[in-house]
């Protein structure tokens, strides 16, 4: 009897002999104990037996071709081969509000209390192509994140901070290519070339139609504008992350972590296959993606998770696109904790779900991560609750000892066991989507849309229910006085936002801006032509965010969705 057999039939035994009595005593808490994704049950023990039952293979065999080395591929332990012993991961808060100016104070003040990187929320009007003083930003300038118009909002953002030091990460999509443009100008006028910067802008428009809604353009024009970025910064900007790859919306609309991987892989799929039919060569851009993921409450999941989508990645970058260069291999993310998973009720327990959801990422090997602030259920979070959130990775990092070693929970077998599981349904997932056509496809017909859909409502139903615990909410409840002190945005915002808009067109030469503007829709008109030196010379030239994004709608048109035509 070889040892794995001898294991499983000692597993047997214990159920028998062992468990069986006890649990006929004291009758397990549910009947069916099962992940986030309802569809992985959980057993009560796991044993090298199981991994050998779902593998069919060897220990030493497994070990080489699923788990292997940190550094090495397929990299199910992680990027680097050293991880944290050598740099700790970007430490970011998810930070802007009001004017430019306000959330470069914020800005400075995270830096000074030990954050690593910026990440830069924009608002409403800024995210979807619209100046500060166009109709449709009445009542929402600054109000859930900075409002920028033009590249005088970007030098006041950025000001007096070092672009050649600190890492920029912007959440912004269907305008991305113009807001990369802002920050490449603001560079050159602080004398960083474009070579040297860092950071990575969101750029994700299919997620967009799926989960968030910030799209300006339809899918084929939209997919040329991120391609033409990975063109530019592959010659211009080689430190610059093109896209970050997000299944974090999709989570936020409700989807399970399996299908958070397959949906944000296959979406990756998309990204590269348009890339290589746009002339690229796949080792000339793969290394600059990036990815965006949640971090729920499901503690040993979201660390299985992290690594099943990292091996999946690196195997289909190996032996569906052949690339050859390592980097094209490596998954490299970034992590934010769930914001749905916060609660208004109870709100300091938020700092607790925060902690544990962290953890889980830097368990799970994230190069980058932001926690939220425990107030964020009920607005911005406040300075002090940022402080706390920002603490909270400090204290992971320096006192914990979890990054003391590389993949500290490898080789447990639920987690191997896990980590095995999420990898096969979502496999089974992206095998689905390619016949259909490809995530872009499966975006048109609504599968993924309807998927995400069903699973929410599914969650929704077990916490009305009481089946799903949350505690604060439908368990454990208090009487509480409504939270004091929270961020408000004034309307004046919009009001000053609008005079210097007003100002700026004045002073500019307006003659050039109406040049580099007309170039661009010849440009855009002619479906190889280069686009992103053009919006650097734009801003350059302060043309506003509005007024490029609107010479784009008049030759790509807007999208509308199905259900709204």
């Amino acid at each position: 009897m070889t040892n794995v057999n001898r294991i499983a039939a000692l597993k047997k035994a214990w159920q028998e002999n062992t468990l069986a009595p006890q649990t006929k005593r004291f009758p397990e808490l549910r009947e069916h104990f099962t992940t986030s994704s309802p569809q992985i049950d959980v057993a009560p023990l796991y044993t090298p037996a199981d991994l050998a039952a779902q593998n069919g293979e060897g220990a030493d065999e497994r070990y080489m071709q699923q788990i292997g080395f940190p550094g090495e591929y397929p990299f199910t332990r992680g990027v680097q081969p050293n991880m944290y012993r050598g740099r700790y991961w970007t430490m970011r808060q998810y930070a802007g509000f009001s004017s430019a100016a306000e959330s470069n104070r914020r800005y400075h003040y995270l830096l000074e209390q030990g954050q690593t990187g910026l990440s830069v929320a924009f608002d409403l009007p800024t995210q979807i192509g619209y100046d500060a003083d166009h109709d449709f930003a009445e009542g929402e300038v600054g109000k859930v994140g900075v409002s920028i118009s033009s590249l005088a909002d970007m030098e006041t953002l950025l000001n007096g901070l070092p672009l050649d030091k600190v890492s920029i990460s912007m959440t912004i999509n269907a305008p991305a290519a113009i807001l990369l443009a802002m920050v490449i100008a603001v560079g050159k006028k602080q004398g960083v070339p474009a070579s040297q910067l860092r950071g990575t802008v969101q750029n994700d428009i299919l997620k967009e139609y799926i989960a968030r809604g910030t799209y300006i353009f339809p899918p084929q024009p939209s997919m040329r504008l991120i391609t033409d970025i990975f063109r530019y910064c592959a010659d211009e900007a080689p430190r610059w992350n093109t896209i970050s790859i997000s299944g974090y919306h999709m989570r936020e609309a409700g989807c399970t972590a399996v299908q958070e991987v397959a949906f944000t892989l296959a979406n990756g799929i998309e990204y590269v296959q348009a890339a290589l039919a746009s002339g690229q060569d796949v080792d000339a851009f793969a290394g600059q993606l990036s990815f965006f993921f949640n971090a729920h409450n499901n503690f040993l999941e979201e660390v299985a998770k992290f690594r099943a989508a990292r091996r999946l990645w690196a195997k289909i970058m190996r032996e569906r696109f052949g690339a050859q260069d390592d980097r094209s291999w490596r998954l490299r993310f970034h992590t934010q904790t769930g914001g749905s998973t916060l609660t208004a009720q109870q709100p300091d327990n938020n700092i607790v779900r925060v902690t544990m959801q962290a953890l889980a990422a830097v368990l799970g090997g994230a190069q980058s991560l932001h926690t939220n602030g425990k107030d964020e259920a009920l607005a911005l979070p406040t300075e002090k609750s940022v402080e706390i959130a920002l603490r909270t990775q400090q204290i992971i990092a320096h006192e914990s000892g979890v990054a003391d070693t590389v993949d500290p929970l490898g080789g447990s077998y639920y987690i191997e066991w896990l980590t095995d599981q999420i990898e096969a349904q979502a496999a089974d997932y992206i095998g689905r989507i390619d016949k259909m056509g490809g995530a872009l496809r499966a975006v048109e017909e609504g599968f993924i849309q309807r998927e995400i859909q069903d699973a929410a409502y599914e969650t929704q139903r077990d916490i009305e229910s009481g089946d799903q615990i949350v505690v604060g909410v439908n368990r454990y409840q208090t009487d509480e006085e409504p939270v004091a002190d929270l961020l408000r945005v004034d309307e004046s915002v919009r009001t000053a936002q609008m005079a210097q808009l007003k100002q700026l067109r004045t002073a500019r030469d307006n003659g050039c801006v109406q040049q580099i503007l007309a170039q661009i829709e010849q440009a855009a008109r002619q479906p190889d032509a280069p686009l992103m030196p053009l919006f650097v010379e734009a801003v350059e030239a302060y043309a506003t965010l509005g007024e490029i994004c609107d010479t784009l709608r008049g030759v790509f048109g807007e999208y509308m969705p199905e259900s709204w035509v």
